[in-house]
């Protein structure tokens, strides 16, 4: 059985190409265009981009008025046709056409030997620097169902007429990846042509542009375009000139930038003086599941545009909409082409983590004011006198009590209010207890300490259970007996149960029903582990040098519930990631299942490109193998669905990311659901 490609998983391979041009000097670009195709081609590149007016140069000016240089452009048109057949890949070029008595600045798809389609520019800028208007007319012109007649060569390499549809309704689809086009001034009017390009359909947004150099206006155009990729939920592929357009009076850097759903995928360096390609993989399918899970997105495709109506010619096919609709050119012939096993695109190893060390703060300090603002509505709301919190001395209890005591400070309550509350069992270790009741009295709270070991004994005996089984029911007596003495003492003083449990343990059912998996209000239920050590150590470089040490030490200890006797040595025995695997990966894994519905064999592939690339070693902590990666793979898809009875009936908390888990807002699922089509 042939090994699965990223094309079968749904991602399109998109490139941007940036030609040196010599202005006016078609022949010269022409062969830069040729060579920067086979360069694509030879990358796997689906889908290529070349800047606005590349094949004659932008800046042309008053030569644009010349037949000799748009009957060049024509001529170049059909050599470059002739340049993609076989080769199964589409081109986007630039180009001068006239139509009647009018020129337009087109964008030209052209591929596998024909032009498929050709849309023009629809908004001239004719202000400050730009002044497109003298030569050019707005597509707006051009009338819906518009042919333009072009020479060609046909296979048998006789030259034909070729009748092209051109027109700005036009979309292109590759068998089911649907592409829109639209050119540089496009993109930054209220009303973007390609808003209504997404609504019919269109996953892919190619732009071509000739975008000059002013101080500041990169850095907005890059925000522009991640903004449009995020508003539309598509991948936008920007190419815009670069050197040989004329410097009289502006500078063109020449700029690639590939963006996908508010996100950045790639740019390339501006300022280079030799041709260039940005090669990119966009994950189409990824795109279509947001789509379909945002119902405003859904519902104005719907009250937009109607159903279409087949048509098909000589060269190809394409959909005739009602009026008001689009035409989508159905590109049948080019077929996708075989994909490296190489993936073009950055995958996080810990998607939730921030990589930079600046959006690390922000992002944190985000988090935790969320946590904490969720937290004061609830405690002002119910008028609690207290707030009860277990302490273990691992990583979410210590969050959760964070949460409260920034809680109470900003409510202006005093802290001797928040009940802190260790219960040292039998697999309780002297590190742990000691930070529990360290870090408490460093933060000023009531402390107290209750050894659950009579009581879970006591219950023991009364059911007759052996001691020295540490089986399940070993361990979640202990669990539960924690949680009664937390609910009680909550009723004792007037308080509430502070929830600690994370969303990795409730996404892999990683607690005990009616034990940790209870509270009264959870705060930490919407933070992966991956995250947690990280908005600790960001609380404990802000707060006192007493708290600190206790912090510190805690995100160094290893994760465990600590339900099984120590070793001899009084250490941890029981470690979490030795029993359910790695977090990092469990994060990974929830993070591409909840938020975009990836199949287990999707996963996996994302998995081998983030966990095994040696471009990643530093934003991970181990290297693991396809055995490795597939075992916890299944436990994970085994766990989530066998344990979502837990997550059916949650305490309330705050959600803080995009994934949540709460019955009642982001996660709906039955109990009782296979997982046959996960593993």
């Amino acid at each position: 059985m042939q090994e699965k490609t990223p094309s079968d998983y749904g991602f399109f391979r998109v490139a941007t190409a940036i030609p040196t041009v010599k202005v006016a000097d078609v022949e010269y670009n022409l062969k830069q265009h040729i060579e920067l195709i086979r360069q694509a081609h030879a990358d796997g590149v689906q889908l290529l981009a070349f800047p606005e007016l590349s094949l004659t140069g932008y800046t042309c000016a008053d030569l644009f008025h010349h037949q000799p240089l748009l009957e060049a452009a024509r001529e170049a048109l059909m050599h470059l046709a002739e340049a993609t057949r076989g080769i199964d890949m589409a081109v986007v070029v630039g180009a001068p056409l006239a139509v009647g008595n009018r020129l337009y600045n087109c964008a030209v798809l052209l591929g596998d030997g024909v032009i498929a389609g050709i849309v023009p520019k629809i908004y001239l800028p004719t202000y400050n620097e730009f002044y497109e208007a003298r030569w050019f007319a707005s597509g707006v012109e051009v009338a819906d169902g518009s042919w333009l007649e072009l020479a060609m060569t046909d296979r048998k390499g006789k030259r034909v007429q070729q009748r092209v549809r051109i027109g700005k309704d036009l979309l292109f689809d590759f068998e089911g990846t649907t592409v829109g086009i639209e050119i540089c001034e496009d993109l930054w009017v209220p009303m973007a042509p390609s808003n209504r390009m997404a609504l019919a359909g269109a996953q892919i947004i190619v732009n071509l542009s000739c975008s000059n150099e002013v101080l500041g206006k990169h850095a907005y155009l890059r925000r522009m375009i991640e903004a449009q990729s995020g508003r539309l939920v598509c991948a936008y592929v920007y190419a815009s000139a670069g050197f040989g357009e004329s410097s009289t009076d502006l500078v063109f850097a020449g700029k690639g930038l590939i963006a996908e759903n508010g996100t950045m995928l790639g740019e390339s360096e501006r300022f280079q003086m030799e041709p260039h390609i940005l090669v990119r993989d966009v994950d189409v399918e990824k795109l279509k599941v947001l789509r379909r899970t945002q119902s405003t997105f859904c519902n104005l495709m719907a009250d937009a545009f109607a159903s279409t109506r087949d048509f098909h010619s000589e060269y190809y096919s394409h959909s005739l909409p009602r009026t008001g609709g689009y035409q989508t050119i159905q590109l049948s012939k080019l077929k996708a082409p075989d994909f490296e096993q190489q993936l073009y695109r950055y995958v996080a190893p810990r998607p939730f983590v921030p990589a930079s060390a600046d959006d690390m703060e922000a992002r944190c300090s985000e988090i935790f004011n969320i946590q904490v603002q969720g937290l004061v509505t609830r405690l002002q709301h119910i008028q609690a006198k207290t707030a009860v919190v277990g302490i273990s001395g691992g990583l979410d209890s210590t969050l959760a009590l964070l949460v409260t005591v920034r809680a109470f400070d900003k409510l202006g309550w005093s802290r001797d209010r928040i009940v802190g509350i260790t219960m040292p069992g039998f697999g309780t270790s002297k590190r742990t207890h000691d930070n529990s009741l360290g870090l408490m009295k460093a933060l000023g709270i009531t402390t107290r300490e209750i050894s659950i070991k009579d009581a879970v004994n006591q219950h023991f005996k009364d059911l007759g259970i052996d001691p020295s089984v540490h089986d399940v029911t070993y361990e979640n007596c202990q669990a539960r007996e924690r949680t009664q003495i937390l609910m009680d003492a909550s009723n004792q003083t007037g308080g509430i149960v502070i929830g600690t449990g994370d969303l990795s343990e409730l996404a892999l059912g990683w607690c005990t029903y009616n034990g940790d998996h209870m509270s009264m209000y959870a705060v930490n239920v919407s933070i992966p582990k991956t995250l947690v050590k990280y908005l600790v150590r960001y609380v404990a470089m802000s707060g006192s040098e007493e708290a600190r040490k206790y912090l510190l030490d805690i995100i160094d200890t290893p994760i465990s519930p600590e339900l099984i006797p120590t070793d001899e040595q009084g250490n941890i025995a029981q470690k979490t990631e030795d029993l359910v695997g790695p977090y990092e990966l469990h994060d990974f894994f929830l993070y591409h299942f909840f938020r975009f519905g990836a199949s287990a064999d999707k996963i996996f592939m994302l998995a081998k490109k983030a966990f095994q690339s040696d471009e990643y070693a530093g934003e991970r902590d181990a290297t693991y193998d396809d055995e490795t990666i597939r075992k916890w793979l299944s436990t994970f898809m085994r766990r989530f669905f066998q344990q979502q009875f837990k997550r059916s009936c949650l305490p309330d908390g705050p959600k803080v990311g995009t994934v949540s888990i709460s019955p009642r807002g982001d996660w709906r699922m039955p109990s009782d659901a296979s997982s046959a089509l996960w593993k």
